[in-house]
């Protein structure tokens, strides 16, 4: 037994090489685990964070016994500033920058590459090669970011290839970005390197290991602070962790006097419960503070109602499909312009347009953003949260200074919609808040009778948001924009779509906007394994589609001639035409209204029409 027990030591393979792996993007994270599942002499663990924040992610992770520590481009440089680790830097190749220049191709507007010497470099080497006019901007340092994509932005620059703090910045200049990714080349020579650096590194760190292990199995964490506050060791990975440190730095003084403490606090939405000791190693002393944590059920959301801050809705707006494409560029002068009025507002436009996404940035640019957005989604309203509402005394209602959204006010029943618009008269909400309303329509329609009396009786400043068929000739660009995103959380890289493909979404009428686009480009991305999405994808998808839209266009009308026929004799009569259209379109509209009507009888229809049932029989042709 001890015999088959020495042998198999022998034969036992090296430990593998632990990498800490921090990507700035979803995408390089993905692929990193799949490189890295396919081997068996590494050990990896990967983690999201671009620079500043990648640093922290490092900080956290030094004592947590890696051999090499891969990350990318500025981040890399970074980290290697603040960690004995050795940092291995994924290299950007001609092919990662090809990839991207492929993406850019259907951009309509100027566009430029910009990014660090690693980026640049290849990418002259790359355009000369190919001979690819495309400009070329290097910088040396973060500090240079934002002024040079205002140097570009003010020279008529619409978009940029570039790294990822470029990416952000860019876009919250209101710039397009198309994010420079790392191929699975790139980032398995990294990997190579790491294996070759660490067979002369593996030993020092070896000491280290019994106790750390014994801290990082424990029940509960384990951060330890120098005498000036710095992170000596943590077993804490979540995300509070900086937001905690403020917490426990100004415990440090009296833990490190020797006063052993225990007690709670309440971080950002979570309890953490504390014991806390000094222990002293080769004459320095050391703050040590044990810790569990758990959920503090705050009672901040209820039915359909949805509080805010700034950094939340402003998260929520650049995280959208509406601002990664930068379809809120039409509505910039409309907001500047708005933000001079205290009048309210009444954003309209058919569902999937981006009304949520307007009210979010008009409250992000405020004088009110300082306070809460308070979101009340009409169409979830329920009992309880109407009562809450109305008669409460937290009633968002009762407050003042803040921005209150009320979504899709046309969901309300009639009782309750009169008596909102009483509510807000009577107690003068509009004085005292910023409003901001909203309302759907079909397709043909304009804003509904019932929104016009709020229009009408609070003054309302209204926002048309158009439809997505009105911009048809940009959804190359805001496809190719959009799938750069997709492309950061997936390891199939899209460059694009055939151009037969791209003509089948031009040519859709896309009745739910942006909403819809949005879901058919994940839906798209999702089942195609190829670098350009295919027409037959396409096709097949946008029938299903169209399947999907006529069916429930039918039940609305189904549910709407019923509501009508249930409220009296003389309303069952009464339906709203638009007549911006041609006589054969209400004509169309008409007879079909009437066959629902009449259950699907002809000769009832034909009868109500005053026409024979062959005439009717041809209009349905």
């Amino acid at each position: 037994m001890e015999q088959n027990h020495i042998l198999e030591n022998k034969n036992r393979s090296p430990r593998p090489i632990r990498i800490l792996g921090i990507a700035p993007y979803k995408g390089m994270k993905a692929i990193m685990q799949g490189l890295a599942a396919e081997r068996d002499d590494i050990d990896l663990d990967v983690f999201i964070g671009d620079l500043e924040q990648g640093v922290e992610i490092a900080q956290r992770n030094i004592h947590s016994n890696y051999d090499i520590i891969i990350s990318r481009g500025g981040t890399a440089e970074l980290i290697n500033q603040i960690t004995h680790i050795p940092v291995i830097e994924v290299a950007l190749s001609v092919y990662d920058i090809l990839r991207a220049i492929k993406l850019a191709q259907n951009y309509a507007d100027r566009y430029a590459i910009m990014g660090f010497p690693g980026i640049t470099e290849n990418a002259h080497l790359l355009c000369d090669l190919l001979q690819y006019k495309i400009d070329i901007f290097t910088i040396h340092s973060q500090e240079e970011v934002q002024k040079t994509l205002k140097e570009l932005k003010r020279q008529g620059y619409r978009m940029v290839l570039c790294d990822m703090i470029t990416n952000t910045t860019a876009k919250r200049l209101g710039m397009n970005a198309i994010l420079i990714t790392s191929g699975t080349e790139s980032i398995s020579a990294a990997f190579d390197q790491a294996v070759k650096l660490s067979t002369s590194y593996a030993s020092i760190k070896a000491e280290n290991n019994f106790f750390s292990d014994i801290l990082r199995n424990s029940s509960h964490y384990t951060l330890v602070l120098r005498q000036d506050g710095e992170i000596f060791f943590s077993s804490f990975e979540d995300a509070h962790t900086f937001s905690l440190l403020n917490v426990l730095k100004k415990e440090l003084t009296n833990v490190l006097n020797g006063t052993t403490l225990k007690f709670f606090r309440n971080v950002d939405g979570t309890l953490y419960s504390f014991t806390c000791c000094s222990i002293s190693l080769m004459d320095r002393s050391y703050g040590v503070f044990y810790f569990t944590s758990s959920p503090v059920p705050l009672a901040t959301s209820k039915y359909g109602i949805r509080y805010s801050n700034q950094q939340e809705a402003e998260d929520q707006f650049f995280n959208s499909f509406y601002s990664i494409t930068s379809s809120a560029g039409n509505l910039q002068a409309t907001i500047n312009n708005i933000d001079q009025t205290a009048f309210p507002i009444m954003l309209s436009g058919e569902s999937g347009s981006g009304k949520t996404q307007a009210a979010r940035i008009i409250y992000s640019k405020s004088q009110f953003r300082g306070n809460p957005l308070i979101s009340i989604d009409c169409s979830l309203i329920n009992d309880k949260s109407w009562n809450f509402i109305t008669n409460h005394y937290n009633s968002p209602f009762n407050d003042n200074n803040n921005t209150i959204y009320l979504s899709d006010i046309t969901a309300l029943p009639e009782n309750r919609l009169r008596q909102l618009l009483s509510i807000i008269i009577d107690t003068g909400l509009c004085r005292r808040n910023r409003v901001i309303l909203s309302c759907s329509f079909q397709a043909g329609h304009g804003i509904p009778s019932k929104a016009m009396e709020f229009v009408n009786q609070l003054s309302c400043i209204t926002v048309h948001l158009s439809p997505l068929r009105d911009l048809i000739n940009e959804i190359p660009t805001l496809s190719s924009l959009y799938l750069n995103t997709i492309n950061f959380s997936m390891t199939n890289q899209i460059i694009g779509f055939e151009p037969e493909a791209m003509e089948l979404l031009k040519q859709y009428d896309w009745p739910y906007n942006y909403t819809q686009f949005k879901r058919v480009l994940n839906e798209l991305a999702l089942i195609t394994t190829t670098p350009y999405i295919q027409a037959n994808h396409v096709a097949t998808l946008l029938e299903k589609e169209r399947s999907t839209f006529t069916s429930s266009i039918i039940k609305s009308k189904k549910s709407e001639a019923d509501q009508n026929v249930n409220t009296s004799a003389s309303a069952s009569d009464i339906y709203p035409i638009n007549l911006n259209r041609t006589l054969e379109e209400i004509t169309n509209e008409i007879i079909h209204l009437t066959l629902e009507r009449n259950g699907g009888n002809q000769s009832a229809a034909a009868k109500k029409l005053g026409i024979g049932r062959t005439t009717l029989w041809r209009y349905l042709k």
